[in-house]
């Protein structure tokens, strides 16, 4: 979906979007998280990139590394690219497809908003929600896994997904690189939204914690992660014994 199909509507919203994604960051108060768990020459794996928000504070944080961010959708890698470009994020690569547990070709569902701007925050592989008026794109998906096989990704120090029920079918592809980087996870888990990729929040610890993980939360009053609850939802960080700080 490219800004020059957009209807007048989106196409404004389009340049509203686009300005938010060169002026503001968001997310700041995780940065010291992230740094504790990542150095400066160290990889991170931005899944979901959406406009950009993470992109930018990881490539920051790894000012010396490199940030590999995921992006199928067109409408936001008509933001997420010419941000990096403007921003000169040379630390950047984005690679414009999906990440899950098979290759393949899939339907993304991008919805419209009533107004009629796009409301890709909300994008998503799998079952539509047929209260929802989308606009259908074909994207390529992978497994990280294979990824990190064919670039010969030397290390993994993170991996952040907010891919809106997906999470569990990227997991799934990524059981290699997990076993053998053990690189801290920032997970989006979602109940409704997992449950039409056909997982469940309970199936993802259960992978996580048999696999010697342990769920934090973030503390916003405190600036720091605390343990959180088994089978906690919402952002959740999976990291292994002696690495929580």
């Amino acid at each position: 979906m490219k800004a020059t199909e957009l209807s007048p509507r989106a196409r404004l919203s389009y340049f509203v979007h686009l300005f938010k994604a060169l002026t503001r960051q968001d997310h700041k108060a995780l940065a010291p998280v992230i740094a504790a768990h990542a150095s400066s020459d160290g990889v991170i794996i931005d899944i979901g990139g959406h406009a950009g928000q993470f992109t930018k504070l990881f490539s920051k944080i790894v000012c010396e590394g490199d940030v590999h961010a995921f992006e199928p959708g067109s409408y936001a890698l008509s933001i997420l690219r010419p941000m990096i470009r403007v921003k000169g994020l040379r630390n950047v690569s984005v690679h414009p497809f999906a990440l899950g547990d098979r290759i393949e070709d899939l339907t993304f569902n991008v919805p419209l908003k009533r107004s009629g701007s796009v409301g890709f925050g909300l994008s998503h592989l799998g079952a539509g929600d047929d209260q929802r008026t989308y606009v259908h794109e074909v994207v390529h998906q992978t497994t990280l896994d294979k990824f990190v096989e064919d670039e010969g990704v030397p290390r993994v120090d993170l991996i952040k997904a907010d891919i809106e029920g997906w999470e569990g079918r990227m997991l799934a592809g990524a059981v290699e690189t997990l076993k053998r980087f053990k690189p801290v996870l920032y997970l989006e888990l979602a109940a409704s939204r997992l449950a039409r990729a056909g997982d469940s929040v309970e199936g993802i610890w259960s992978l996580l914690t048999g696999m010697s993980y342990e769920g934090w939360v973030f503390d916003e009053a405190a600036h720091a992660l605390r343990p959180a609850a088994s089978g906690s939802s919402g952002d959740v960080w999976f990291i292994v014994p002696g690495q929580a700080q």
